[in-house]
């Protein structure tokens, strides 16, 4: 049965230091890679973020703030969703990328069919409504 995943790629500044060519010859295999996996059908979608964005906090949201901070070699840069097997599969899929060479880090992350505290409240109510029957 296949689930979800999330590969996650770290890292902003991964073509510092290549030519113009070089950085369009690996930008062309991470296409060729995305178009592969996404024919295969085991990329259901993904993309690049932009490098800024912003940061809400606090309560009610009221702190607004220009972000994310991190250094550029652990910022999200972006990201595709997987339906593979198992988590096997996925990390497979992520020692494929072609910008691992030259700095990106691929977190792989399992995506939650359901939200852990949902499950558990729904739980709750269930045990609820027995002990009430």
């Amino acid at each position: 049965m296949a689930t979800q995943h999330m590969l996650i790629f770290r890292g902003n500044d991964w073509h510092n230091g290549l030519s113009p060519e070089e950085t369009q010859q690996v930008a062309g295999q991470w296409m060729a890679w995305f178009t592969r996996l996404k024919e295969q059908g085991k990329v259901t979608g993904g993309n690049p973020l932009e490098k800024s964005g912003k940061i809400v906090s606090g309560k009610q949201g009221r702190t607004i703030a220009d972000g994310p901070f991190a250094e550029s070699k652990e910022a999200i840069g972006g990201y595709f969703m997987l339906e593979v097997d198992n988590i096997d599969e996925a990390v497979a899929i992520a020692q494929e990328c072609p910008a691992l060479a030259y700095g990106v880090k691929v977190e792989v992350r399992p995506v939650m069919a359901q939200c852990p505290l949902a499950a558990e409240g729904a739980q709750h109510e269930r045990q609820l409504a027995e002990a009430l029957a």
